[in-house]
């Protein structure tokens, strides 16, 4: 069988995280790698497939060319450095039309190879595209390459973007917990996280209990029923061992009828995807504290910076984020098509992972939510032993370049 040979796009979707343009990186050093043989040149589509259906492109070969330096930097930008989107794909039986002038600008370009870099919602995109590619005579390799800083992709043990928030979020709740403390007057303070449906970035702000032995006095999550009632019990007896009270919580934490705790404090609007926009269970939380217990509380959102502190990422996820991309490559010139990338953890003892992929419409539009031998039977901590299985992932960082004080930032 003849080898395919054209030319290659990759583009960013939905959320932004530190890691994604790590793997942006690995995904120019794979085409550098292949010399050629299956790939003549690298496109950059700006805001995703919106960006490529207007043909606004970046030649990302010439961008790049003999330089190490610039690719270095764009490891340690934070945020999406080709710009995202959220547009939802039809169905291909749907609106065969739409899928026609993409396939018109693939062949304009001489696009052979997709790739794709984004979470669940981005995973759909190459199921979608894939199933069209299945009906058309135009032959070319669709990759989706994971990443979220939410976690919740199937097919992997992790997701690139999960260790670098996980960093950042115990990090900062280290630093919230030494600050509570240094009152004696009884105060509670609710920490709101990032998660809709799992709890894996919630979850983080416990590993502190390895390293200083700090961590928040509960921690409530989606996989676990939110009983209003029980979490007032469990303030009081938290205030009743001592007076400055931590408490993290999941925004998408649910009642028994599966109501979102903070869904009171939006709109009820969705995004094009069908998700409900979230914020505000911290406040609704205080405000129940203030009224049925009556100590001083204040609540908080880590908010943006879970997924944009690039400056405390992992080293160890930068890595793997850089190293999934690049494998990305090796897999579509190796013929490998409608698949998307994963992360496999060794069962040895010392921490090592390897590259996978599995079918893009497997993946698309799951949720991988927290282990349930990670969760308490209460219902409000977590386990030793996802502490432990999170450790590894927040190793290391990075030397960063600066420039007049400021970490260096790279822009298209």
């Amino acid at each position: 069988m003849k080898e395919l040979f054209g030319n290659a796009v990759v583009g960013q979707s939905g959320g932004p995280t530190a890691a994604i343009n790590a793997t942006l990186a690995g995904v120019v050093r794979g085409v550098v790698e292949n010399k050629g043989k299956n790939i003549a040149k690298l496109y950059g589509m700006r805001n995703g497939i919106e960006g490529f259906l207007q043909e606004n492109l970046i030649d990302l070969s010439a961008f790049f060319a003999n330089s190490e330096e610039k690719l270095r930097i764009l490891e340690q930008t934070p945020a999406a450095a080709l710009g995202s989107c959220r547009l939802k794909l039809p169905k291909p039986q749907d609106d065969p039309g739409f899928f026609e002038r993409l396939i018109t600008i693939f062949k304009k370009y001489n696009i052979r190879f997709f790739f794709y870099i984004g979470g669940n919602d981005s995973m759909d995109t190459v199921a979608k595209l894939t199933a069209y590619l299945e009906t058309c005579d135009y032959e070319m390799k669709a990759i989706g390459i994971p990443k979220t800083i939410d976690n919740d992709l199937l097919g992997s043990d992790h997701t690139p973007g999960y260790g670098s928030a996980a960093k950042y979020i115990a990090t900062t709740m280290q630093e919230i917990l030494r600050d509570c403390a240094v009152y004696r007057i009884p105060a509670v303070t609710i920490v709101e996280l990032m998660g809709r449906d799992a709890g894996w970035l919630t979850a983080a702000s416990a590993v502190g209990r390895l390293a200083g032995g700090l961590e928040p006095d509960y921690i409530y999550l989606p996989e676990c029923v939110f009983d209003l009632d029980k979490f007032l019990i469990d303030v009081k007896k938290a205030l009743a061992k001592h007076p400055n009270v931590v408490i993290a919580v999941s925004e998408g934490v649910r009642f028994a009828n599966g109501r979102y705790v903070g869904e009171g404090s939006q709109s009820g609007a969705t995004d094009k995807f069908g998700h409900a926009y979230l914020a505000g269970v911290g406040k609704v939380l205080e405000y129940a504290v203030r009224d049925s217990i009556g100590c001083k509380v204040r609540s908080l959102e880590l908010s943006l910076p879970q997924r944009c502190a690039a400056h405390l990422a992992s080293d160890t996820d930068l890595s793997e984020s850089a190293g999934v991309g690049k494998a990305a490559v090796s897999a579509a010139c190796n013929g490998i098509s409608g698949e998307v990338m994963s992360i496999v953890r060794s069962p040895e003892e010392t921490y090592s992972v390897q590259f996978e992929h599995h079918p893009a419409s497997a993946i698309a539009n799951g949720v991988r939510r927290v282990n349930p031998e990670f969760c308490v039977p209460e219902g409000n901590q977590v386990t030793d032993s996802f502490c432990r299985w999170l450790l590894p992932l927040i190793q290391g960082e990075r030397n960063l370049v600066y420039q007049n004080g400021l970490p260096a930032h790279l822009t298209f």
